[in-house]
């Protein structure tokens, strides 16, 4: 996500805080996947999960960066955010700060798209080769499962070929690592705020974007109750706090998704910074057209759960 104010000449590159800063996430994201509590740190899952991941995550935020270099934008260097252990991935990822307003629609366009694209292009080959690593396991009661987009589920079947029922695959670390390029890709282009996929979708349809943000923001409280009921318990389970822990586990990432969004519209002063008239160039119109399919294709209704 970005936050933007007035033009002014390029300033001077300020890296020691983003390079802290990465060095901490670096820590933490090999730290969140190699500790396994009662036993030793498994430096090989750790560094197989950290260096593709955050090779994603560079590459994403770089693209953001160069752009808005190119059109003169004030950027600061990606500034990542370090979690361990408190999420599964140990990095809530990074954000860049721009202190200029994006003037033009193909400026924003540009930036805005530049970073999905680019992690992207990263991020599938990743997953693929991950995923073609992976062991295909039995389902038990209590696993932990992935989410599945269009995208994701396409490279599970080109990578291991047709999963029988009852089973599926064993993400390996780098798997994991792909997956969750997928994942933070499909976050940023959700088309709401200051969010890249909100900045697309404001290059491609103007201040009438302030209005369509609003609702798909609300229409993510949707996906609460419909995932509560796909994956009710059976009727037979009652409902036991275990009966309902998959349901629950379902639904609440897209509510504590929707608070985040909530506040920071409220913080970022409602609607989006406009830009100049002018309309887009027609290649850049296909890119932003484009950069919302693979929206569509990456987006996962459920983004974790527990069979």
């Amino acid at each position: 996500m970005e936050q933007v104010a007035h033009a002014s000449p390029l300033a001077p590159v300020r890296w020691k805080v983003p390079a802290l800063l990465f060095v901490l996430t670096v820590a933490s994201v090999f730290f969140t996947q190699a500790y396994d509590p009662g036993h030793s740190l498994h430096f090989r899952d750790g560094l197989l999960y950290t260096v593709p991941l955050l090779a994603i995550l560079l590459t994403h935020e770089f693209g953001h960066y160069l752009f808005a270099r190119y059109h003169r934008v004030n950027a600061s260097l990606p500034h990542f955010i370090p979690m361990p252990l408190l999420t599964p991935f140990g990095t809530m990822g990074a954000v860049i700060v721009m202190r200029d307003r994006i003037k033009s629609k193909n400026a924003l366009l540009d930036i805005g798209a530049s970073g999905p694209l680019a992690g992207l292009a990263l991020a599938i080959p990743i997953v693929l080769y991950g995923l073609a690593h992976s062991p295909i396991v039995a389902l038990t009661q209590g696993t932990e499962q992935e989410g599945n987009s269009v995208i994701y589920w396409l490279a599970k079947r080109i990578a291991v070929g047709p999963i029988p029922p009852g089973f599926d695959v064993l993400m390996s670390p780098m798997a994991f690592a792909g997956w969750t390029g997928l994942f933070v890709t499909m976050l940023n282009l959700l088309p709401v705020g200051q969010l890249d996929g909100g900045h697309v979708a404001y290059a491609l349809f103007g201040p009438r974007q302030n209005q369509f943000s609003r609702i798909f923001r609300y229409g993510l409280l949707l996906l609460v109750p419909v995932n509560l009921i796909l994956h009710r318990p059976d009727l037979h389970a009652g409902f036991s706090r275990d009966a309902w822990s998959l349901s629950i586990s379902a639904a609440l990432p897209w509510l504590g998704w929707f608070v985040v969004l909530s506040i920071l519209e409220r913080l970022s002063g409602g609607g989006h910074p406009p830009t100049e008239a002018g309309a887009l160039s027609p290649v850049r119109r296909m890119i932003a057209i484009g950069t919302l399919i693979f929206f569509v294709l990456l987006f996962m209704p459920t983004p974790w759960m527990r069979t």
